[in-house]
């Protein structure tokens, strides 16, 4: 696993021994940053399970003002700082070792990030909790023009996210999963 581009370019990032993680693989990031290039230059990037921070990284490699890397294993959030560390980008970043839900009540009052991307354990349905959790309280730091993104495999039904108050934008399929990209309704705001 690498940055795929911007200032931190090649260089190979640490992922979590074990299997506990599923690193997303370089094309399928190069294929989501493709999707972004144009939305991701001084934003605040919220990348939730962060696993080993490849996604997070690649964007504040890409120009990324600010991330947060939430990730409840002690193991992939040490990865994350050494990565960081390694990527000299840790000025920009904090890392939230901790529970997602528990991330959401801390994060309350922060100004809202552009992006939320989040990548589940897979069949755990975290992210249909995730977005109820988002949907029911409004936090601060979304806003309707946040983009919240969910890697998921390809077999995930989203049809429940407009009854909670989602628009989904865009869905981008891979061989074995898809990113969906939501964003909440500005009615419903």
């Amino acid at each position: 696993m690498r940055v795929i581009a911007g200032k931190a370019r090649r260089l190979p990032l640490k992922t979590v021994p074990g299997k506990d993680t599923r690193p997303t693989t370089d094309r399928i990031k190069e294929t989501l940053f493709n999707i972004l290039q144009n939305e991701v230059g001084g934003i605040r990037f919220l990348d939730l399970f962060s696993g080993s921070g490849g996604i997070g990284i690649e964007a504040l490699s890409r120009g990324a003002k600010y991330a947060c890397f939430v990730e409840s294993s002690r193991a992939a959030a040490e990865c994350i700082r050494e990565n960081l560390a390694f990527t000299h980008l840790s000025e920009q970043a904090d890392v939230m070792q901790c529970d997602v839900l528990a991330a959401l009540l801390r994060l309350e009052g922060q100004e809202p990030f552009q992006i939320v991307f989040m990548d589940p354990p897979y069949k755990s349905a975290l992210e249909r909790t995730v977005l109820e959790e988002i949907a029911r309280r409004r936090p601060s730091f979304v806003s309707p023009e946040t983009l919240i993104i969910t890697e998921a495999d390809i077999r995930n039904d989203f049809s429940y996210v407009e009854a909670l108050g989602y628009e989904i934008l865009r869905e981008k399929t891979y061989k074995t999963n898809k990113h969906v990209f939501l964003r909440l309704t500005k009615e419903e705001a």
